[in-house]
This record gives C-alpha cells, sequence and structure tokens, in this order.
C-alpha cells in the first residue's frame, strides 16, 4: 500500500504548486493538487522543494465568457511564481509542511491620475517581492497507510501587501493583486489516496483544501475560498536511471467569494473555476522531478453589472497554468 501512496503523492504533486497565494485573480486554484500536504515518505525524513510556476492573465472575462478588453481598467498580470518549501514526516502520524513564495509580477493598467500621469493612460508596474508563508500540521494516523489525512494551517501575513507607489502617490497595483493579503488566514485541508487496479499501478487521490481570513489588515479582507483536486495516476516502472516514471491527469476546481472592505472590489472579486490538469511525475532515486499544464475547462467570475457602476467589469483570466518542480528527500 505504501507504493499506491507514493503514486498518488506523485501525481498530485505533477499539477501547480501550492502556496499561500491568496489573490483575487486566481491564485487560489494552486493551493491544491500537489502532494506537499501528502506525506511522501512513510518513514520519517525530510523533503525540501524548488517550483516554479507561471500564469500570464491578459483576457478580460465577466460571468461565464469573454468580455471586451474596454470593459477592465486592467490589462494584464503577468507572474512568475517561485517557491522554496520542505515537508518534515515526523512519524507515520505526523507531518509538517512551510512553504515561501517569491512572486515577480507586471502589472498594466489604466491610470486613475493618481499614479504616473493624466488619468486613461496605460501604464506598467512591477512587484518582486515576498509573498505569505504558509505553516500547515497533517495528521495520517488514520490508517498504517498514510492514505488519508487531516491538516490544519496558518497563512501569516509576510508578504507584501502595500506594493510599489507612483511618483504622484498613488499605488502602483492594486490591493487584490498584490503578492501578500495583509490577513492571517486558517487553513484547514483534507486528503484520500486509493488504489484501482490489483497491482496498485493505478491509483486516485482526492483533496480539498478550505482558507478563510481571521484577522486583516489596511480595509481588505480576501474572500473566503475552497479549492478541490481529483486525479488519477499511472506507475510505469523504471527505465534505465529513472527509479519511477508517472503520467498524471487530474480535475481541479476552485470557488471564491467575494472580497470584502473599503480596499477591496466586491463586484469583481470571486470566481469558480473547473481546469483539466495533466502532468507527469519522474524520480530518479532521490530527486523528483514534476511537470504539468492547466488549462480550464470552466469559468464563471463574477463582474459588475456594467464599467458604469463603478468604471471596470470583469477579471483578467489566464488561458494556461504552467509549472515546474524539483524536490530532493532526504
Amino acid at each position: 500500500m505504501y507504493r499506491l501512496l507514493a503514486i498518488a503523492a506523485a501525481a498530485a504533486l505533477a499539477a501547480a504548486p501550492s502556496a499561500a497565494l491568496a489573490c483575487a485573480c486566481g491564485c487560489g486554484i494552486f493551493d491544491v493538487g500537489q502532494g506537499s500536504f501528502m506525506p511522501n515518505n512513510a518513514n520519517s525524513g525530510l523533503e525540501v522543494w524548488y517550483r516554479l510556476a507561471y500564469m500570464d492573465q491578459n483576457q478580460n472575462w465577466e460571468g461565464d465568457h469573454k468580455a471586451p478588453a474596454t470593459d477592465n481598467t486592467d490589462k494584464q498580470i503577468n507572474t512568475t511564481f517561485h517557491f522554496f518549501g520542505g515537508q518534515y514526516v515526523v512519524n507515520r502520524k505526523w507531518s509538517v509542511m512551510v512553504e515561501m513564495p517569491l512572486f515577480d509580477r507586471t502589472f498594466v493598467s489604466t491610470d486613475d491620475g493618481s499614479v504616473f500621469g493624466p488619468a486613461g493612460t496605460i501604464y506598467r508596474a512591477h512587484d518582486f517581492a515576498l509573498g505569505d508563508l504558509e505553516i500547515m500540521g497533517m495528521y495520517t494516523g488514520f490508517s498504517d497507510d498514510l492514505s488519508t489525512g487531516l491538516g490544519v494551517g496558518v497563512k501569516a501575513p509576510t508578504g507584501d501587501w502595500h506594493g510599489p507607489t507612483g511618483p504622484l502617490g498613488g499605488p502602483e497595483i492594486d490591493r487584490d493583486t498584490l503578492p501578500g493579503t495583509g490577513s492571517t488566514d486558517l487553513l484547514v485541508e483534507g486528503y484520500h489516496a486509493g488504489s484501482l487496479n490489483r497491482s496498485n499501478t493505478l491509483g486516485y487521490f482526492v483533496q480539498a483544501k478550505f482558507d478563510a481570513a481571521v484577522a486583516t489588515q489596511g480595509q481588505y479582507r480576501p474572500g473566503d475560498e475552497l479549492d478541490a483536486a481529483a486525479g488519477v495516476a499511472y506507475d510505469l516502472g523504471s527505465f534505465g536511471p529513472i527509479t519511477q516514471i508517472t503520467p498524471v491527469l487530474q480535475l481541479l476546481n476552485s470557488y471564491r467569494l467575494h472580497d470584502t472592505g473599503a480596499n477591496a472590489d466586491p463586484l469583481n472579486s470571486g470566481y469558480e473555476r473547473v481546469l483539466i490538469d495533466p502532468g507527469l511525475s519522474v524520480r530518479i532515486r532521490n530527486v523528483r522531478l514534476d511537470a504539468d499544464i492547466a488549462i480550464p475547462l470552466y469559468q464563471h467570475v463574477n463582474a459588475a453589472a456594467s464599467p458604469a457602476i463603478e468604471g471596470a467589469a470583469g477579471q483578467l483570466v489566464a488561458g494556461t497554468l504552467l509549472s515546474f518542480q524539483a524536490a530532493y528527500d532526504f
């Protein structure tokens, strides 16, 4: 059964990275469909990883359809994410995970006259800063094979939630698009893995995570979010120096409520998304390499009924989400 759990964990790892990327632009989908919260080793041990992900949000969306770019004052959110993390398996019952994200984000928007110059001018802003630190404890003592786990954690407000300021004094980047939210969040996560055949080469997993802000700053509260994933993986065995190679296919779902507060945009925040996410996990002894590409199947985003209500309508979405991870088990 340990082999089954390893397959399920590898399957999850081939998806997008997990970090507390709380932002109204769709980053929360990265919080599920990965193996950091699923112990990869039934014995005590440490795993460290580096993840690289990329997302280019350049299409305005209203409801469940594309919308004119002119409806939205924001034009593009281009982000490269770097994640540095580790997980320590204390024993068969407990493990703890810590991860810190680093954002490299370019934000293209329309000046309201308070940032760089005349109202209506398109400008480009950049922020390279830490995101919010996440710490999660996971209990896996429900069964000897670690196939079921329940975790509780916290997201600390370590990320940049102020952002750069333009020469005219106005913020260059919207509050809901900054690397940090300024909030302290409660995290609750659960997973289950199982086998679909007798040889344990075909495995499955389901996972869900709930994120709710319990303390906020700067008159902004990110909307509560529920993210879930379901996937299958097939262990193809070893090939030469490759210890294990595992193709993966999973579905990701994300549901987020409206943001609230004086510095939020309630009408143009909150969404539901479903993505299909094929990937590949390769292990060479203690090194694991994972890659995937997630593609939206369905998207519904909250939007103001008309740009005339508050000057903008819609949210920017990305056509694909890309990620690569390198991990090492000690």
